[in-house]
């Protein structure tokens, strides 16, 4: 079913896509894409696909410029109608994620983690999640990993519709697209240690 729904999603909305990709191009001056290492369902890695919202400024000594000074002003407008989310349909049709899933977070962050929060990786990571639609980036990692860990424990068919009913409305509504001191999420500096890792 998603990988159905993607395809039939990616051809509607592929003229969207490809405008917003001009328009990154131009405002960045480079590749308007954001490819990373992400881990999958049971850690696997995985290359997650998403449109780049921040430029590569760095200061005097070569650092990226704080978040915020980064943010191009498109990239505000993709971010808040998660229109930088949707190139992961691509994610979606090539079989690493799913529409629902816990959100997938960075590869260094596996280690941090406490085995609850390991269970996380049990099922493939998601377009949109739980965590998503109660707070997205408002929201502490504590929450966050709570919302990740009931979704694996609870997750249904009725769950997943429900989730998506929640994300739409939120992508109207432009609501919890970050926290009040940050544009991303900040670092996790995480709260157990995974004695297999």
């Amino acid at each position: 079913m998603d990988i159905l729904v993607a395809s039939i999603v990616l051809i509607v909305i592929s003229p969207i896509i490809l405008l917003s990709l001009i328009i990154q191009r131009i405002e960045i001056g480079s590749s308007p894409l954001f490819v990373q290492t992400r881990p999958g369902k049971n850690e696997a890695p995985f290359n997650i696909i998403k449109l780049k919202t921040m430029n590569e400024k760095r200061d005097s000594e070569g650092n990226l410029l704080p978040d915020k000074d980064r943010i191009t002003r498109f990239g505000k407008f993709f971010r808040s109608t998660s229109i930088d989310e949707l190139p992961q349909l691509i994610n979606v049709l090539k079989g690493d994620m799913s529409f629902v899933g816990p959100r997938p977070l960075l590869i260094e962050y596996l280690h941090r983690y406490s085995d609850e929060q390991c269970m996380r990786h049990n099922v493939r990571p998601g377009i949109t999640g739980l965590a998503q639609v109660n707070g997205r980036n408002a929201i502490s990692w504590d929450e966050k990993f709570a919302y990740d860990v009931n979704y694996v424990k609870e997750a249904s068919f009725f769950l997943d519709l429900t989730i998506l009913f929640k994300t739409v409305k939120k992508v109207l509504n432009h609501s919890d697209i970050q926290s009040d001191k940050n544009i991303t999420m900040p670092e996790f500096k995480g709260n157990g240690t995974n004695p297999q890792k």
